[in-house]
């Protein structure tokens, strides 16, 4: 965080000091919510959680090195006391993002954020010092944090939204308030939550209502091919740039293809020209993920020549996200388990399709979470999906949404062995190492709260005496 001393924080976030001997000390390290992170100079936030209550680590952190903690009653060492220690925690991230002076971009969408965001923070890093959303910390406690990670060196600021209902992002926008907004796409992830497509849509393009005019700067990136992201650009003041494979969109990819290894390739097209990219990350879906971080650097003004370097060296920086083992034996897992909607199992899947070409290929999956009255046709759709590309072996792990699962595929014209319902990742797992052999590709995808990571980790741990198979 850009140095304040604990004066300035009390007046900031309108709290009182406490067992403060000199307010004029200054917090120089991070803002951190966990005890384990803190190093000298650091101010701690003290949340009460369901199970852990932040103040009963007051005198730990400050041994620690912390200068004070930011708390709702006093803690018998230096703090600052306010009465709502989030509303806290916001006030002070809007301070020193207005403080700061670096350009702010943020980014929404139903599927792909993480993903895009670390494209975007990549790019971007390659032209300044950027500081982005460490995995999906998207809400009303990580977005501050990561705002307040931000120091005077950093020049681009990139945060990932999410929300849960309608005025979420709008309170996340007034907390950080971006200079450049992009919405991805409007998907079915939350909609048993949200109760329609138009719902999160409306709750998505709060973004692009939050940006500056044109004249002031405001940029909204939208998704020219999916219909409900690009009809908010009657939503916004800001200029309007359109990314995708349509003819109309500013930052568009032309001669679309996926090396033998299931990596996309593509002609990138910018309003100032046009250069190849051939990206290191799996799957076509990509595709959309880059044009969209293309999009805000062609913004921001980089050439298309600098932005395609940068995609094509780009990687994967958070976990479990077609995250790629190549095992000594031949098999090659993918661990996509840190979440799943419909629109993303599809896309895992396609990406499936193409890295096994030649290959027998094994999708491991599991409940897609939140989807209310649509989650049994959705799941019936993946399981037929799988069939239709061929995937040669569907192991619906879990409950009754699992079931769904096999059904479609089942009715799909998957019969005998091609797919198999088992009731946890442990006999998953057992599953596997029973019948993989060398050169296959597994897939592994569902809902966070399903934990199929493990299998996927396991898997990928393996060796190859006494866990593969011989042919």
């Amino acid at each position: 965080m850009i140095a304040l001393s604990l004066a300035e924080i009390a007046a900031v976030v309108g709290g009182q000091t406490h067992d403060i001997p000199d307010t004029s000390v200054q917090v120089t390290g991070p803002v951190v919510r966990d005890s384990r992170e803190v190093v000298p100079g650091t101010l701690f936030v003290a949340f009460v959680g369901e199970r852990v209550d932040g103040h009963d680590f007051a005198a730990q952190v400050v041994e620690a090195g912390a200068v004070a903690v930011l708390a709702s009653r006093p803690v018998g060492v230096p703090a600052i006391v306010v009465d709502d220690v989030q509303d806290a925690l916001g006030a002070l991230a809007r301070h020193v993002v207005e403080r700061l002076g670096a350009t702010l971009v943020a980014l929404t969408g139903s599927a792909g954020k993480t993903s895009t965001k670390d494209l975007i923070a990549q790019v971007l890093g390659g032209k300044a010092p950027t500081v982005f959303t460490p995995g999906s910390l998207n809400n009303e406690i990580g977005l501050p944090l990561t705002a307040l990670s931000a120091t005077e060196e950093t020049k681009f600021l990139v945060l990932e939204m999410g929300a849960r209902g309608i005025g979420h992002i709008r309170h996340l926008a007034e907390l950080t308030p971006p200079k450049v907004g992009l919405v991805l796409n409007v998907g079915s992830a939350h909609i048993g939550e949200f109760g329609g497509r138009e719902q999160i849509a409306q709750a998505k393009g709060e973004l692009v209502e939050s940006l500056p005019s044109a004249a002031d700067g405001g940029a909204a990136i939208l998704n020219a091919d999916d219909p409900l992201v690009r009809a908010m650009a009657s939503r916004t003041k800001a200029k309007v740039v359109l990314f995708g494979e349509s003819a109309e969109a500013d930052v568009r990819a032309e001669n679309v293809r996926l090396t033998d290894s299931g990596q996309p390739s593509f002609r990138l097209h910018t309003p100032s020209g046009a250069s190849d990219v051939t990206m290191r990350l799996y799957g076509e879906h990509h595709v959309s993920n880059a044009l969209a971080a293309a999009a805000v650097a062609h913004e921001l003004g980089m050439s298309a020549t600098e932005i395609a370097t940068a995609l094509s060296g780009a990687g994967t920086l958070s976990r479990w996200r077609m995250e790629v083992t190549e095992r000594p034996d031949g098999v090659t897992i993918v661990n996509d388990a840190y979440n799943a909607n419909p629109e993303s199992v599809r896309a895992a899947l396609r990406a499936l399709a193409a890295m096994g070409k030649g290959r027998r290929t094994w999708a491991v999956l599991g409940k897609m979470a939140e989807l209310g009255d649509e989650a049994l046709a959705e799941h019936d759709a993946v399981g037929r999906l799988a069939v239709r590309l061929n995937v040669s072996k569907l192991v619906a792990v879990g409950g009754i949404e699992a079931s769904w699962l096999q059904l479609g595929a089942y009715n799909e014209g998957s019969w005998g062995e091609e797919s198999v319902h088992v009731s946890d990742a442990q006999a998953a797992i057992d599953l596997l190492r029973k019948q993989l052999r060398p050169g296959d590709v597994v897939l592994v995808k569902a809902s966070r709260s399903v934990g199929l990571e493990r299998v996927a980790q396991t898997l990928a741990e393996a060796g190859t005496e006494g866990e593969v198979a011989a042919r």
